[in-house]
């Protein structure tokens, strides 16, 4: 969702003028008679993704410095000069889109765009460019500024996707193995295969060693892990099985296989099991997807996979968390776990 705040009648001119190319939201002084810039702007950040001032820069500065809380978090913010000289990106150039935002609203107003990110004025992908274009999780936007400022500095900086399905970008160096001062795409929790890297972070824990003295320029082991979004957990259980029981098996399990609890793409069961509250409890932990299957749909392979005479007999279908994997597109990497009545078989989309 996008909007558009206008000071001036002329500004109206060119805000009107966006609104019929890309849609929005106007708020426009000269048709608001309680019209406040505080209020507003404040009232933008909650309800938007995309705002654009009409205004000098000054004014869009002073009005937004109060909401900003990080990059991660704010929407994009462009500013266009009422002389329509200058689409300005300001604010959330690379995750929240002000960068495109400003290119697309140059092209529609004839102006010039004014993208300060050095990163794109030297035609090299940043980290969370890389990230919002292939739907990855970014593991430290701290370690993502220092890989930045690396790339900027010209200095080494390797790349590593454990698929092989992003090619390496300009700026950075291929490589095979971990090593130091890298760009690592994967769905793993750490480099079991390189332990003098020493990489040990768990799931959803910044790296406290980078420091504050110039955000760890100078750490020289410096990893950037972005975390690829394609793991399908298939999951069956007893009918009101403990959603913390549930939650503690899938950690542990994804822990022991070394498996990021973030890459989780979806949670695939039973159509039965739709009113679980164990697994939709732990749809909003893992914040992913969730498909249920019908017993139709799993009848048509279920004899693919070892069965329960028992479970046959409770919902018509001998197995689940198996079959629901291969329905849900993805192929079987870890074979069905079972423990206290609840089963689980993990996944990976291609």
């Amino acid at each position: 969702m996008i909007c558009i705040i206008s000071v001036t009648e002329k500004g109206d001119i060119l805000g009107e003028k966006i609104k019929s190319q890309i849609g929005g939201d106007l708020y426009f002084k000269s048709k608001r008679s309680d019209f406040n810039l505080s209020d507003i702007t404040k009232e933008c950040f909650e309800k938007y993704d995309s705002i654009v001032f009409i205004s000098s820069t000054g004014i869009a500065v002073r009005a937004i410095s109060k909401h900003l809380k990080g990059k991660d978090k704010d929407p994009a913010v462009v500013v266009v000069d009422i002389c329509n000289k200058f689409s300005i990106s300001l604010v959330s150039g690379h995750l929240g889109g002000a960068n495109d935002l400003a290119l697309n609203i140059s092209k529609i107003l004839n102006n010039t765009p004014v993208i300060t990110t050095a990163t794109d004025n030297m035609n090299i992908l940043a980290p969370d460019v890389i990230a919002k274009n292939n739907n990855l999780v970014i593991d430290s936007l701290k370690i993502a500024k220092v890989i930045a400022s690396r790339l900027v500095n010209n200095e080494e900086v390797y790349f590593k996707d454990d698929k092989n399905k992003i090619s390496c970008p300009k700026g950075y160096t291929q490589v095979d193995e971990i090593k130091s001062n890298m760009l690592w795409i994967t769905n793993k929790v750490n480099n079991n295969d390189n332990s003098k890297n020493n990489y040990s972070k768990m799931c959803n824990k910044e790296n406290d060693e980078i420091g504050n003295k110039e955000a760890g320029l100078n750490d020289e082991s410096t990893i950037l892990k972005l975390v690829r979004k394609d793991i399908v957990l298939g999951i069956g259980c007893r009918r009101n099985t403990e959603s913390k029981k549930m939650y503690e098996f899938v950690t542990e399990t994804l822990k022991e296989k070394n498996i990021d609890l973030r890459a989780v793409n979806l949670i695939a069961s039973v159509d039965v099991k739709s009113d679980e509250e164990a697994i939709l409890s732990l749809k909003q932990f893992l914040n992913c997807d969730i498909r249920f299957f019908t017993r139709d749909e799993i009848a048509t392979i279920e004899d693919k996979y070892e069965g329960s005479e028992f479970v046959k007999k409770s919902i018509g279908v001998s197995a689940v968390s198996e079959p629901v994997i291969e329905l849900a597109g993805a192929n079987i990497i870890i074979k069905k776990i079972k423990k206290d009545g609840m089963t689980l078989a993990i996944g990976e989309l291609n």
